[in-house]
């Protein structure tokens, strides 16, 4: 639970873009939206946390796999449908969704709007044993 809260701290200090703050990044600007693919971006990566942020425009998805770490996908903008282990749920601006480690899944979105979301993993898919 110590970690989630520190993970969603972490995200909240993402989107406060302080004045003078060389690192801050702001997760409802500059979205990393890209013609053809998903876009993304990696706005922090930790031992413990690696945060990444993913945007879709209508018709775009992330491909299947395997959670590699802990996950929460947070709604930034629209909505996207996750399928976790075959089985689908709408997530919406505001939600967070958890994904266990190993769970197959993808997400994409199926709206006629933009959708971007952070993907939370704690710890850092790189401090996982294989």
């Amino acid at each position: 639970m110590k970690i989630l809260f520190a993970a969603a701290c972490a995200v909240l200090m993402i989107g406060l873009n302080a004045r003078g703050e060389e690192n801050m990044k702001n997760v409802l600007k500059e979205i990393p939206y890209a013609d053809g693919q998903m876009g993304r971006r990696q706005l922090v990566d930790e031992k413990h946390l690696l945060v990444m942020q993913v945007a879709l425009k209508p018709g775009q998805q992330v491909p299947q796999h395997n959670a590699n770490s802990n996950v929460h996908l947070l709604i930034v903008e629209g909505q996207v449908v996750a399928t976790l282990d075959g089985k689908d749920t709408v997530a919406v601006k505001g939600d967070i969704l958890p994904v266990a480690f190993k769970t197959l899944m993808s997400v994409r979105n199926a709206s006629k709007e933009n959708a971007s979301f952070l993907i939370i993993k704690t710890p850092n898919p790189s401090e996982m044993a294989p």
